[in-house]
């Protein structure tokens, strides 16, 4: 029997649909998101198991029939949840108390007590779900915000008998006024554990790995969470812990230390008796992706058919989820200051923005699409011509083949985040300009400012500097755009989304209870 790596997500990379003409009633479509493909490398050397949600809620005479095929043909098992716990975890807790928080909007927050209690019934029935399909020697990885509990609830279930000794985990160098097993918001779910060991499994048995996808915050800023504790505990049981950059690393150590009382080290903190390993692993993209596409003849026809629209025209690219952390009014306003400071640019420079709906339910994001819509009709009021408007704003997504056109075409990508995690745009714009040297303008708050060496880094709240970089970027001349892109595609082409993920299980490899900090291979 082979290594194996489980790898655990809120979502399975699968989706399911009812079909009643379909053989069981079911279609089965295999997702190609980043993560799928960060893994696929690992998928050839090492046997592979992935848990999550399927999304759907099936009736009970259907499951066996889902699981077997998600079992045989994708190598996946479903967490089952209810619809309305599945909601209050994901909607919310997960994305309105940790998303918001975790990038620096806690006006955004509404803590309340029976979405937490949601929350932490979901992480329980993942790490019942795990339990049940872990064995010795895996590596376990847990993806993201949504389950920030599972390591500890799984360590729970493993060490069984010890739960008493196992909640409070080592509080003697903890600084707390009351242990976690006496805090109602944690233990309604943890002695509702089983106290039967299966086979003898031990928590020392399995490597467990986390990776946080969104930023950490400062310590100042994740205080505000009233479940700052639990949360810290519940991933703290790790062996590896990751983040895209070591601010966030310094971040979620320095909670560590102020909210736990942990000793800590740049690399790791001491928590009960064990070296917990904290590092960093910026991810990437699949460059080859992008590059393939923009070989197909019908990519090629639909740069043609850009150019000659758009000809005489510098063409400003951006790419966002209609989300407020993405920075889009920010961007619009530092736009309309360019043209104002720069008259003769109107005209001669387009914005092409691209705004993928997101969560269209929520009054937050209604209101966002109302601030852009206003500001957008502002701008092309002041500043458009019958002939020409200096915003094209798409409210929808594009396809893929259309989206490596618009990288292509372009002469600038603007990227003005207010807080995000990496902001993988960046690096799909820089894939897909190997012939025209595009400039890359990026957000000092998004995580990819920190590894994308040769962008224009700017402060997306300085909408003056937002206009001169602008300016700087369309006046640049060939060679300095040459010579940034070059060093940007190297990056790029050397730190993908493979490597990103080959590098965190090589290392889960060899993490455990006495992993020593310089056993590691990618610090």
């Amino acid at each position: 029997m082979g290594e194996r790596l489980v790898v655990v997500s809120n979502r399975l990379p699968v989706t399911i649909q009812q079909d009643d003409s379909a053989p069981g009633g079911y279609v089965f479509h295999h997702s190609t998101g980043g993560l799928v493909s960060a893994l696929e490398g690992t998928k050839a050397t090492m046997d592979f198991t992935w848990i999550g949600w399927p999304g759907i809620s099936v009736p009970e005479h259907r499951v066996a029939y889902i699981e077997e095929t998600l079992a045989t043909q994708y190598h996946c098992k479903p967490v089952w949840i209810p619809d309305d716990i599945a909601e209050r975890h994901y909607n919310g807790f997960s994305n309105s108390i940790l998303w918001p928080l975790f990038h620096y909007h806690p006006g955004e927050m509404n803590f309340d007590e029976d979405n937490w209690r949601a929350y932490r019934e979901a992480n329980l029935r993942f790490a019942e779900v795990l339990h049940t399909v872990v064995r010795p020697g895996d590596r376990v990885w847990v993806q993201d915000y949504h389950l920030m509990l599972l390591p500890l609830m799984l360590t729970a279930i493993l060490e069984a008998g010890d739960i008493d000794r196992l909640v409070p985990l080592a509080c003697s160098n903890i600084d707390v006024t009351t242990g976690p097993e006496q805090d109602e918001r944690m233990s309604g779910s943890l002695f509702c554990l089983p106290h039967k060991r299966r086979g003898g499994l031990r928590r020392s048995d399995i490597q467990l790995g986390f990776f946080l996808h969104t930023p950490f915050p400062s310590s100042e800023v994740y205080r505000i969470l009233p479940v700052r504790r639990e949360i810290l505990l519940g991933i703290l049981y790790c062996d590896l812990i990751g983040f895209h950059t070591y601010d966030y690393v310094r971040h979620f150590l320095s909670s560590c230390a102020h909210i736990l009382g942990l000793p800590t080290f740049p690399n790791g903190t001491d928590f009960g008796g064990r070296c917990v390993q904290v590092r960093t692993y910026p991810i990437g993209i699949d460059p080859r992706k992008f590059e393939h596409a923009l070989s197909l003849p019908n990519v090629q026809e639909r740069i043609r058919t850009l150019e000659r629209r758009f000809a005489g025209v510098k063409i400003i690219v951006g790419i966002d989820r209609l989300d407020y952390i993405k920075g889009m009014p920010q961007k619009l306003q530092g736009l309309e200051t360019f043209l104002e400071e720069h008259p003769e640019w109107i005209g001669k420079a387009v914005l092409i923005q691209i705004a993928v709906p997101s969560r269209e339910d929520v009054e937050e994001y209604q209101n966002l699409r109302t601030t852009v819509n206003e500001a957008v009709g502002r701008i092309n009021g002041r500043f458009g011509t019958v002939e020409s408007m200096p915003i094209h704003l798409l409210h929808r997504s594009v396809d893929f083949n259309e989206l490596c056109a618009l990288y292509a075409v372009s002469d600038v990508c603007l990227v003005t985040s207010t807080r995000d995690g990496m902001n993988l745009v960046s690096y799909e714009y820089i894939a897909c300009q190997q012939q025209r040297n595009g400039v890359m303008v990026l957000s000092e708050f998004a995580g990819a400012a920190q590894s994308l060496n040769g962008s224009l880094i700017v402060n997306p709240w300085d909408r003056f500097a937002v206009a001169d970089a602008i300016h700087t970027a369309l006046t640049m001349d060939a060679e300095k755009r040459k010579t940034n892109s070059e060093k940007l595609l190297r990056y790029v082409k050397k730190h993908t989304s493979a490597w990103w993920g080959r590098s965190f299980v090589e290392d889960l490899g060899l993490a455990g209870p006495s992993a020593p900090p310089t056993a590691f291979q990618h610090a």
